[in-house]
């Protein structure tokens, strides 16, 4: 075997690994999600189930450096073998105990489900790696591992964009199985060219300087900032400048991208990219706390280029740390620690601890902290730092002090918001000349995620009402020009006018009565009487609740106990018109499915005007749900304006799968406090909806798309439906 070959089926044996690793991820929780239902702390118990996998996966294959590297693929091959029972993989069939939280109960469940296939793929990229040490004791192994992370960029592109739109649930499954087998198959072809006896190439047991513990920490923490500063960009981006479908796979693949340039066999582009993440960190770091005041466009470029940037520089400063091939289980293993814990902290501690992002600006601080630095300009050196920098740092801190006052205290014609380019400058310049000076560089950082939206951020947290924060993310209560307006990141969840009691039991934005929902509520009493049951998906302020008669019977299902709460405190609409409504708290599809038949004679659907449009919601399965659950005359509104998908395509062939009948009303009201808004109005009576369409013109038949457009259970994709 050519030494070409050789190394040709170690990078495809790791790339298969990888491959494999990241395509399990999306595809599993997407398997889960109509039985689990589409709340967040669903993914993110899943997201922390996979952290803890791939630990385990690189605790087992750091255990197996005792043995020799035949011994080791013997045993791995073993455990290959053996969760190979779990084929073909998906979640088992176990159902959710009832008074259970979901957070809870799915890591038990899909450590039960996957567990043993992902340890067993997990251990893949440190294994090769140590086998091809051993196979090829001249070549750094460690240039494998760009490879592995190609692979997994690979496969997480591939799920979005190819296997779901493609294949329905149960051949995702298969397909996997296959890919799985197919990695089995490369593995024995590796353990089979494997040296036969220690002499032919190194034992790979014991040898090598041992790392202290700081040189550890240091792995951990250059894997920590990375990992959560990956995940906080994720949630930057989508709370305070643009929410877009399929986003968080961008950060995520330049997360992995990184890998790919910092452990290279081309040094140049790794090289130069950690030269320059230090000038990139002080000039983007500040502006992207004031990010709502970028055009959000730019400023999703700006945030992905420093998310880039650190991630390649810190990547880069760890592969530059990193041991002999003999520890190599080792490194990867601190950096399977760093990185979940990066994770738990971004995506798990973050969210309960703050009520704000406030674990974006403290991870690009950190990342300043850790960034390797050079000067930039070599005279300053020995003239500006001369005997240590005290002189030069403490200018340098008194100058930034005095800007910092300025800036809030000072002249508004030299030092407002309008002249935040003659602010930025004075930091950018500061900043630019203390890269090279660790602490110096720090400080001017910091004052510059201060100036730059960060003092902004922490006088609405000092002021306590302002803003608050769930797993489900951001929500901001904003009072101005006699209104109160909810807000979750940046979509629009309500408006209540304020003044007289008229005007606080006003409908605004989607719920004006021109709108489809409007005109619906208000004929309700006329079609199914003074004591019909209305039922309505998504609480948002309650708006909704001032249609209610007194003697009808009101329920709103409400994901988010947040919600409920900012409903019941911040806002009058519900305590004014509908004080004995009925929240449910809870996934609505399960609350739904769990209904009695025939329990409502309208239900409103109103969860579909972000970007995490909660797809099986909206499966035919779904819709068989709605159908059982309202009477047989009975009423489904549903939302779907939307800013970046049309959702037509999806109800048009559940309607035309499910035996419903369809209208459409897009409104654009005359009313200054009303908002344009796309409702579909079902029905499998045409009764009713002929009654529907006399309330007033602007309904039209909804045009029919074929069966395949619709979604299902077993296949939902959100591509074919993005605006162009």
């Amino acid at each position: 075997m050519t030494v070409r070959a050789d190394r040709s089926l170690f990078v495809l044996t790791i790339l298969t690994g990888s491959f494999l690793l990241f395509l399990v991820q999306p595809m599993v929780a997407r398997i889960a999600l109509p039985r689990l239902g589409g709340a967040p702390a669903v993914w993110n118990s899943a997201m922390l189930v996979y952290q803890a996998l791939l630990l385990a996966g690189y605790g087992y294959a750091h255990a197996l450096g005792g043995l020799r590297v035949r011994i080791q693929a013997s045993v791995h091959l073993v455990v290959l073998a053996l969760a190979a029972l779990w084929l073909p993989i998906g979640v088992l069939g176990w159902p959710l105990p009832e008074g259970t939280a979901p957070e809870l109960w799915v890591p038990w469940l899909f450590a039960a489900s996957i567990g043993p296939l992902f340890v067993a793929v997990s251990a893949q990229a440190p294994l090769i790696q140590r086998w091809f040490a051993a196979a090829r004791p001249d070549q750094d192994p460690y240039r494998l591992y760009a490879a592995s992370n190609l692979g997994s960029f690979a496969g997480l592109l591939a799920y979005p964009l190819l296997v779901e739109p493609l294949l329905p649930v149960d051949g995702q499954r298969w397909l996997w199985s296959a890919g799985y087998i197919l990695l089995v198959a490369l593995v024995t072809a590796i353990a089979w060219h494997l040296p036969r006896s220690s002499g032919q190439a190194v034992a790979l047991s014991g040898a090598g300087e041992r790392p202290g513990w700081r040189r550890v920490a240091l792995w951990i923490a250059l894997a920590f900032v990375p990992s959560g500063l990956m995940l906080a960009t994720s949630t930057y981006i989508t709370t305070d400048i643009v929410a877009m479908p399929l986003l968080w796979v961008i950060p995520l693949g330049l997360y992995l991208l990184s890998f790919s340039i910092a452990f290279a066999d081309r040094r140049a582009p790794a090289d130069f990219i950690t030269r320059i993440a230090p000038i990139t960190i002080v000039l983007f770091g500040g502006l992207m706390i004031g990010g709502s005041h970028l055009q959000p466009m730019f400023g999703l470029l700006l945030a992905l280029t420093l998310l880039f940037m650190v991630c390649v520089a810190l990547h880069t400063a760890m592969y530059r740390l990193r041991p002999a091939p003999e520890r190599l289980t080792g490194f990867y293993l601190a950096m399977s620690i760093g990185g979940a814990l990066g994770g738990l902290f971004a995506g798990l501690i973050a969210p309960g601890l703050f009520d704000w992002t406030w674990e974006y600006p403290l991870l690009i601080l950190a990342a300043g902290a850790l960034v390797p630095q050079m000067f930039l300009v070599q005279p300053l050196r020995v003239l500006w730092w001369k005997g240590g920098g005290v002189p030069a740092l403490a200018a340098i801190a008194g100058a930034l002090g005095l800007l910092l006052v300025l800036r809030q205290w000072g002249p508004a014609a030299w030092f407002g918001e309008q002249q935040a380019g003659i602010v930025f400058a004075v930091v950018a310049v500061t900043g630019l000349a203390s890269i090279g000076v660790r602490h110096a560089y720090v400080l001017v950082l910091a004052v510059s995620l201060l100036l730059f939206g960060g003092i902004g951020a922490l006088k609405d947290t000092i002021a306590g009402d302002v803003r608050t924060r769930s797993y489900f993310g951001v929500y901001g209560v904003t009072e101005a020009h006699d209104r109160r307006t909810l807000t979750h990141g940046t979509t629009l969840h309500g408006i209540q006018l304020l003044g007289s009691p008229e005007r606080e039991q006003q409908p605004t934005t989607y719920y004006v009565p021109s709108s489809g929902v409007g005109r619906a509520m208000t004929l309700a009493p006329s079609l199914y009487g003074l004591e019909s049951r209305i039922g309505v998906v998504g609480l948002g302020t309650g708006t909704l609740a001032c249609y209610a008669w007194p003697t009808q019977h009101w329920t709103f299902f409400e994901i988010d106990p947040v919600v409920a709460d900012l409903a019941r405190q911040r806002f009058s609409f519900l305590r004014t018109c509908a004080p004995e409504a009925r929240i449910k708290i809870g996934d609505a599809r399960l609350s739904i499915a769990a209904a009695k038949p025939n329990s409502f004679d309208l239900l409103a659907l109103d969860a579909f005007s972000s970007d995490a449009v909660p797809i099986h919601m909206l499966t035919r399965e779904a819709f068989a749900d709605y159908a059982r659950a309202l009477q047989p005359s009975g009423l489904l509104l549903v939302h779907i304006s939307n800013r970046y998908m049309d959702l037509t395509p999806v109800v048009s062939a559940a309607a035309q799968a499910g035996g419903w009948h369809a209208i459409e009303l897009l409104d654009d009201p005359a009313d200054e406090e009303g908002s344009l808004s796309h409702w579909v109005a079902l029905s499998r009576d045409p009764r009713a909806l002929g009654r529907l369409e006399r309330t007033g013109t602007g309904w039209v038949a909804m045009k029919r798309h074929p069966a395949s457009s619709g979604w299902t259970d077993d296949y939902a994709s959100i591509l074919p439906l993005l605006h162009p």
